[in-house]
């Protein structure tokens, strides 16, 4: 009998040392502990000199198992990983757009430097913006040491064309009806219905001001909640145009992975325009807000919005470079966005991860909207680094 206690007990310790934990831990290869070292760099924005927090920063080892962290405000990353040559992954938002991979060889209980040339962050997403009134976000793009290729208005009525970007951002006064040659939001039905489009197969747009007009329709902006003509229905959000020039202080940034990446979550926000427009109302499911002062919303997103009539046509770089973004289950219970080669999918199908975003529940890009300029020369303050955390997260 006592035989018998011994035997099972052997078993049961066998069995719970195999069903040991893999990511965010060192998982045990033929009951013996992986040999490990570490990795650590500074990642960088494409100019080699901006800091870029937030950046996830993982290997995956032969059984397509992840080893990840994350970079701090400052840039730097500290990753241990299993000994022997693999390839180290830097990306930001969901990879797509903004990625760099590096070969590394890992030595058992030794430190392995990346140096700073190597963790740059490269632009892999075609990137479109369309001139305003008021806004340069296309200088702060710039600034970073990534490019993006100027539109017209009258560009966004044709799909073929803003289908072959990734991202489009829509500066204040952009939308200036006078120019184009129509007097009337009802004229403007191809461009709701383009950029509808574009975002449901997996584009994405950023919009400022009043550019909210390209969001829910209006003339040059929004002058009140009403009807909708755009392609976001009032009941999701709804602007006016009754902001005054001023400061805004103790702003919070309520993103907890934002405040982490740019290293602070209050400000002060200047708004440097008067009628600039205000969001009265915002449907809190559909949006997540970024930036807030008390209970009003100042900067938000979504990744929630999908037009199931939309055709489905291929958008931006994605389906040409053999990349795919996952949700990956960690050993822990966690999951992870990553974006990897796609002849690894079914590898990482095998143990439960699945396509998409881990926060997304449609395959459609996401949409950012700010209340607040984008002057990259002028007065923005401390809302510039939540703009490059944009630019790079988009």
């Amino acid at each position: 009998m006592r035989q018998n206690y011994l035997f099972i007990m052997l078993c049961t310790l066998v069995l719970l040392v195999n069903c040991k934990g893999g990511d965010d831990s060192i998982t045990p290869e033929d009951s013996k502990t992986v040999s490990t070292g570490k990795i650590e760099g500074k990642v960088f924005a494409k100019n080699g000199t901006k800091p870029i927090g937030g950046a996830i920063v993982f290997t995956i080892d032969n059984k397509n198992q992840v080893y990840h962290t994350y970079s701090d405000a400052d840039g730097t990353f500290s990753l241990t990983a299993p000994e022997g040559n693999t390839t180290l992954h830097i990306q930001t938002g969901n990879g797509l757009n903004f990625r760099t991979e590096v070969p590394v060889t890992v030595k058992k209980n030794e430190t392995t430097s990346v140096d700073g040339k190597d963790s740059k962050l490269n632009q892999i997403a075609k990137i479109a913006y369309v001139k305003g009134s008021y806004d340069e976000i296309e200088d702060i793009i710039t600034n970073l040491g990534y490019t993006a290729t100027e539109i017209s208005y009258h560009d966004l009525k044709n799909l073929n064309t803003i289908s072959q970007y990734d991202i489009i951002f829509l500066n204040c006064g952009s939308r200036n009806f006078t120019q184009t040659g129509t007097n009337t939001p009802g004229n403007d039905l191809s461009v709701f219905s383009n950029l509808s489009t574009f975002i449901t197969n997996g584009g994405s747009i950023y919009s400022s001001d009043w550019a909210a007009a390209y969001l829910v329709g209006g003339d040059k902006n929004v002058l009140s909640c009403g009807l909708s003509t755009g392609f976001i229905d009032f009941t999701k959000i709804c602007f006016n145009n009754g902001g005054n020039a001023g400061i805004y202080n103790n702003c919070n940034v309520s993103n907890t992975a934002m405040a982490a990446s740019i290293g602070f979550s209050t400000l002060d926000i200047q708004y440097d325009q008067s009628l600039w427009e205000k969001i009265q109302y915002y449907d809190s499911s559909f949006w997540e807000v970024l930036v807030q002062k008390g209970n009003e919303a100042l900067m938000i997103r979504t990744n929630k919005y999908t037009n199931n009539s939309a055709p489905k046509i291929p958008v931006g770089t994605s389906l040409n470079n053999n990349h795919m973004t996952i949700c990956h289950h960690t050993a822990n219970g966690n999951t992870i966005t990553i974006t990897i080669n796609q002849n690894a999918w079914n590898a990482h199908q095998a143990h439960g991860d699945y396509a998409g975003s881990c926060t997304g529940t449609t395959s459609s890009g996401n949409i950012y909207y700010t209340t607040f300029h984008n002057h990259a020369s002028g007065n923005i303050g401390k809302t510039g680094p939540i703009l490059e955390y944009v630019i790079l997260n988009l």
